[in-house]
């Protein structure tokens, strides 16, 4: 098989990234936007030694699982994966990608463990309470906003994103709107000039507040006026803040927040709880299946009420204060300082009198509390994408916990850590995938390890 050969090929399989798979003597070939049961006509686009990509010239036989589930600008914008297949189809494509990541990466072998069917949301659209719109300019200077597309940093202009609530897109065009009239300048990537990056907004879903934040460059005045016009304008806007972000790298927001007007947090309900937000505070994009989540994190932990409990990257605790009033005492640890502050704030409103929050790395906290003989019963971990690092693990085991419950957005890092974990004396006892990004190719997991020889 060569670069520009055209083929039939029949998928029978699909990646989380939206890459359906067929074989053609022997070899796999990946083709995106295609679903499990296409015939295809393929124009293979590179070849490597063990696999190929193509695209889809024709359909020569719909999947079953095809189904258009709407947006005008899908292939194009690298935010869903999934468009193109039913929702059912989508759940059963990212419950076996968790099993097969347990089973290739983490090497437990099917049947020693309980895997839990997928928890699939009820809603597969307006479900986001978070968006970050990244801003561009074309040709003629002219500001847009939209998404990037799919491995680059090229925005998609996009009007109204079907994950998002409709007032995100309101808030967005109208910023964009007084942008362009003002001529502010729009913050070029390649030069690392200009001002304005992104529009980031944030919604309760049970408050209705919203926060409104632009990402710039530098403090500009203009930019401040425009914030303060369209915080007016929409009368749910109840945060309005400036996010200064001079590097020149992806990382979105940087860490100066100036409060514009109507206060720099909003507040949302949370398994129960207030919660304070600000623009760096870590929040579940999805509440209400993030709320399914964490109840099956705290099925999984299983408080008695007479334990202490180690929250590591608790972000603004909101995983912790969900199980705080049934156990002993809880500890937090997360390394961003202002969602400390909001979970010290969110343990104040809500009564909690059992909880610390510290600030400091995962790692390093989770190391020194070993070697100061700190015994927690249950330890709960919500690391970002790329994991545990070794010393977050290595101390784990040293605390020598009952149970570790672990709560991950990546279930390949979440199998290697528990194959880490499963050779130090812990044993893989449940395995829940948790659908909180319908449309995407992203899944959450949680993972109960207990220590062998312990109920």
């Amino acid at each position: 098989m060569k670069k520009n050969d055209d083929i039939i090929l029949n998928i029978t399989d699909v990646t989380l990234d939206g890459n359906g798979v067929g074989r053609h003597e022997g070899m796999a070939v990946f083709v995106p936007a295609t679903a499990p049961g296409d015939e295809i006509d393929c124009h293979i686009t590179k070849v490597n030694k063990s696999y190929a990509f193509g695209i889809c010239r024709s359909i020569r036989k719909p999947s079953p699982h095809r189904q258009d589930r709407g947006c005008a600008v899908f292939g194009r914008c690298g935010g869903c994966s999934f468009r193109h297949i039913s929702y059912e189809a989508e759940c059963r494509i990212k419950e076996k990608a968790v099993l097969d990541d347990f089973l290739r990466i983490g090497g437990f072998e099917r049947g020693t463990f309980e895997y839990l069917p997928i928890m699939g949301d009820t809603r597969t659209d307006r479900y986001r309470n978070k968006a970050q719109y990244p801003i561009a300019a074309d040709e003629s200077g002219r500001a847009f906003c939209g998404f990037y597309a799919k491995r680059s940093h090229r925005v998609i202009e996009c009007g109204d994103c079907l994950l998002q609530p409709e007032i995100f897109s309101s808030i967005a065009g109208r910023m964009i709107q007084l942008i362009n009239e003002r001529h502010i300048p729009v913050y070029d990537e390649t030069t690392g000039k200009g001002c304005v990056r992104h529009i980031y907004l944030r919604r309760g879903e049970h408050s209705g507040q919203i926060q409104l934040t632009a990402v710039a460059a530098y403090d500009h005045r203009g930019l401040r006026e425009i914030l303060g016009i369209v915080g007016e304008e929409f009368g749910d806007i109840g945060s309005v803040v400036l996010n200064i972000n001079p590097r020149r790298d992806n990382v979105i927001l940087g860490e100066k927040c100036i409060t514009v007007s109507k206060g720099g947090t909003i507040t949302d309900i949370m398994c129960g709880s207030e919660i304070t937000l600000s623009p760096l505070s870590f929040y579940q994009v999805n509440t209400l299946q993030a709320e399914r989540l964490y109840a099956a994190a705290k099925a999984f932990a299983a408080p008695a009420g007479d334990e202490e409990l180690l929250d590591l990257y608790c972000g603004a605790g909101t995983i912790g204060l969900s199980m705080a009033k049934d156990v002993k005492h809880l500890t937090g640890v997360e390394i961003v300082p202002q969602a400390v502050e909001n979970a010290r704030k969110n343990a104040d409103a809500n009564g909690i009198t059992n909880a610390d929050f510290i600030c400091d790395d995962a790692g390093g906290a989770a190391k020194r509390f070993s070697e100061q003989g700190l015994r927690p019963d249950i330890i709960i971990t919500d690391p970002p994408r790329k994991g545990c690092d070794t010393a977050t693990l290595e101390a784990i085991i040293s605390m020598s916990p009952k149970r570790v419950v672990m709560v991950s957005c990546d279930p390949a890092t979440a199998a290697r850590d528990c194959a880490y974990l499963s050779g130090h004396g812990y044993a893989l006892k449940a395995v829940q995938a948790v659908d909180l990004y319908p449309g995407t190719g992203h899944v959450e997991t949680v993972v109960l390890m207990s220590k062998v020889g312990v109920e």
